[in-house]
């Protein structure tokens, strides 16, 4: 029997959530996403010392700040990850402009720009956006002007929801640090089916598929393969390349579990505006909490990048 993995492929599109190259070339994903941790994580590998010294190098040469040089060499990992998957490459937006339309919209130009002066188009890459108020309004403007991208740190049905009305490509949902926040406040112990960022995820697909819309689901954030299997079948699944790894070395039966014809009951249409995007996630601590708690992650990692690069410079010097 094919592993399942192969079988998942069969009915989702295997996306790679590393920024470690070696391991994604192994499991030849179709998509590829990347975050400022995953980036930081990776830039300290010494497989990728050349692009870190690449990016140093043109910062030297050309007096370039830390920032810019740190936005480089982001880039450099995109466009090596181009060269390795077939599909989309996923990268994201600053941080700490989460709550900037302009500045986001800005930033996400620019991010399409870099890749462009590399010969890379925009139909193979997804900006990511933080599923903010003001992400979601810059969403809008970038899918207008065919900028597809990504809503990451989705938590919420408000939150997907309001990527929708925004026209957002894809969203990223994030199963693993739901069950993280359930598990901490007190909660289970829980199945895979139970799993409540599995749940969270089967609802946002119902409500998709049930009332048309065209966004992509795409799963992510898994802490095992438990909860892999239980969302078979979904639009895109984006895996660690250890939980790849276990699902390739795995040959048993995966039965599919999502199906856009097969949806059951879907959650009551939403109407949004700010005030009412606001009010649902006031109400709801865990999608506010893990949201706040991502941003602030992410703007660390990258700020731990930035001091990497700020002491690469100088020892350049």
């Amino acid at each position: 029997m094919p592993s399942k993995l192969d079988q998942l492929r069969a009915m989702t599109t295997v996306v790679a959530d590393s920024g470690d190259l070696e391991s994604i070339a192994v499991y030849k994903p179709t998509d590829s996403t990347t975050n400022p941790s995953l980036i930081y994580k990776a830039a300290q590998l010494p497989a990728y010392g050349y692009l870190f010294d690449e990016a140093v190098g043109w910062g030297r040469k050309t007096g370039a700040s830390p920032d810019a040089v740190v936005e480089r060499l982001i880039i450099d990992f995109g466009a090596e990850l181009t060269r390795i998957v077939p599909g989309r490459v996923s990268t994201e937006v600053d941080a700490t402009l989460s709550f900037d339309v302009a500045a986001t919209i800005a930033k996400a130009r620019e991010i399409i720009a870099a890749y462009a002066e590399r010969g890379i188009g925009r139909e193979r890459i997804l900006i990511k956006i933080a599923s903010t108020w003001e992400g979601a309004q810059a969403v809008a403007t970038l899918q207008r002007e065919g900028i597809d991208c990504n809503m990451t740190l989705l938590f919420s049905l408000a939150q997907a929801v309001a990527a929708a009305d925004a026209g957002a490509f894809l969203i990223s949902p994030f199963v693993g640090r739901i069950l993280d926040w359930h598990v901490k406040a007190g909660g289970g112990p829980y199945t895979s089916e139970t799993d409540p960022g599995v749940t969270s995820v089967k609802a946002i697909y119902a409500y998709y598929k049930s009332y048309g819309i065209k966004t992509v689901v795409m799963g992510a954030s898994f802490r095992n393969t438990g909860e892999i299997e239980a969302l078979a079948g979904c639009d895109r699944l984006t895996i660690s390349p250890d939980l790849l790894h276990k699902l390739a070395d795995d040959n048993g039966s995966l039965a599919r579990k999502l199906s856009p014809d097969k949806v059951g009951a879907a959650p009551a249409r939403v109407s949004l505006d700010e005030k009412r995007f606001r009010w649902l996630m006031n109400e709801d601590a865990m999608a506010t909490e893990k949201l706040a708690e991502g941003i602030r992650v992410f703007a660390h990692d990258l700020g731990s990048l930035r001091e990497l690069v700020t002491k690469k410079l100088a020892l350049a010097a």
